[in-house]
């Protein structure tokens, strides 16, 4: 049987990238794709305009300090910085929970492509994850929400974070498969597709969230991306086709 292509669909095929050493090679086995969390699966607009209120700043302030760190390749945490030497993350996190304005994330801070893309994966058989640097309030708020999901963990439940190989060597853990039988999906060129990409995963860069969007055409990014997205909705059928 002869199945057409919608012009959509074969854009969105055209833009599957395999890695350069599976070029040629057929059909690949994708058993489990796990996901990062913050601006890939969750927006992170609240929780950043929450953190602004909290020290004091105007939220767009906040903002262009945080796109300035984020530009330089740095940690975001580094943003405190220049509003309070010597800001103590942890410790403002705990005085933030104490005083009843703790770290929140409803349905609504969702990316609204998020549960449709997650249930097709598991529909066609995959293994979906769901781990990224949070801490373990952000894990149980998430376990909280009854995502399609197989798996979810963070690195304040792990003691470990990206880009830390440690993290990933957790992701190889709870994941089925070979590491070139999982998709790791995220927005960020160092945490992600980087550490990801060493120990032998796939990977998927979403583009969207500060990073997603700074480093879309960025040489590296397009080096050890296999599928670059605009949204998770596209990843089940790109990965259908690349496993024939």
């Amino acid at each position: 049987m002869t199945h057409l292509v919608s012009p959509r669909r074969a854009s969105l095929l055209g833009r599957l990238r395999l890695a350069d050493g599976e070029r040629g090679r057929g059909a690949v086995t994708i058993r489990a794709v796990v996901f990062d969390i913050g601006e890939t699966l969750l927006d992170d607009s609240h929780e950043f305009g929450a953190w602004a209120d909290w020290i004091g700043v105007p939220r767009h302030t906040f903002s262009a300090v945080l796109g300035a760190v984020t530009a330089d390749g740095r940690n975001n945490a580094e943003t405190f910085q220049y509003f309070q030497r010597g800001f103590d993350l942890a410790a403002e996190r705990q005085r933030r929970e104490d005083a009843g304005v703790g770290e929140q994330y409803g349905e609504e801070d969702l990316y609204p492509d998020v549960r449709p893309a997650l249930s097709r994966l598991r529909e066609v058989g995959l293994w979906v994850g769901i781990a990224g640097n949070q801490t373990i309030r952000a894990g149980q708020i998430l376990r909280g929400l009854n995502l399609p999901a197989d798996f979810v963990a963070t690195s304040g439940e792990w003691g470990t974070a990206k880009p830390d190989p440690a993290f990933f060597a957790r992701v190889l853990e709870v994941a089925p498969g070979e590491p070139h039988e999982i998709v790791y999906v995220g927005d960020h060129r160092d945490n992600d597709l980087e550490p990801a990409k060493a120990v032998g995963l796939r990977t998927a860069y979403i583009r969207r969230g500060p990073w997603g969007y700074l480093w879309a055409e960025d040489p590296k990014v397009l080096k050890l991306a296999d599928w670059r997205i605009d949204s998770l909705t596209e990843l089940p059928a790109l990965i259908e086709t690349a496993q024939g």
